[in-house]
């Protein structure tokens, strides 16, 4: 589903990334695991189309992605990638349920089938009483299953989380990571987590450690 090959990625002279090759199949939870500064947070980047590797190449779905111009390669990562972040970079003068919707309206997609979908979305996550609610009016765990919910809102091939649970106690860090495997179960969703959450990794179908820029053998 997801193939990265060879991916070099230097900031001036600083070379962060150097020669990365990776596997991932539709329904994998895999974590990526290693030490701050290992190249975890850029990876993900460069998996998520974010940014562009200095070579190398990236596959998903068959689909050599790096090769599109810039308008094509922004409408396919609009639709085949969802991300969650540490922060959950919600607006905070929109209800959940429009901020659910926001990458669907980005996408042109039609307000009724959003706001069905969006709906649906925040039933299965345990969110429906609260999509009238604004960000400062939920809790921290609520917030993050909100970006959650904004983030499958396109049916994504696969979900990038950076750091999901980092911001959250102990207990609702474990209620998120138990919702990722539900969300796999009920919706065959396919996940990369970066993390250092150590019972998060574990729980994780596969873990790839990286360090010094390469992944650990």
């Amino acid at each position: 589903m997801l193939k990265a090959e060879g991916l070099k990625k230097s900031y001036g002279t600083l070379q962060v990334l150097k020669g990365i090759d990776l596997q991932v199949n539709k329904g994998e939870i895999v974590a990526i695991v290693g030490a701050s500064g290992a190249g975890k947070s850029t990876l993900l980047h460069l998996l998520g189309t974010l940014d562009k590797p200095d070579s190398g190449q990236l596959l998903m779905n068959n689909e050599n992605v790096f090769v599109k111009n810039a308008a094509d390669l922004a409408r396919f990562r609009n639709n085949a990638i969802g991300f969650v972040f540490q922060f959950h970079n919600l607006l905070p003068e929109f209800s959940a349920l429009e901020n659910v919707m926001m990458p669907g309206f980005i996408g042109g997609k039609a307000e009724p089938d959003l706001k069905k979908r969006a709906n649906e979305l925040l039933k299965i996550l345990g969110l429906s009483q609260r999509a009238e609610h604004k960000p400062s009016e939920m809790s921290g765990g609520e917030q993050q299953r909100t970006a959650v919910a904004r983030a499958l809102i396109n049916a994504p091939s696969i979900i990038l989380a950076d750091e999901p649970s980092g911001n959250l106690d102990s207990k609702t860090a474990l209620e998120l990571h138990q919702l990722f495997f539900k969300l796999r179960k009920e919706l065959d969703q396919t996940f990369i987590i970066v993390t250092h959450n150590a019972e998060l990794a574990g729980m994780a179908d596969r873990k790839i450690e990286l360090a010094d820029g390469l992944v650990k053998l």
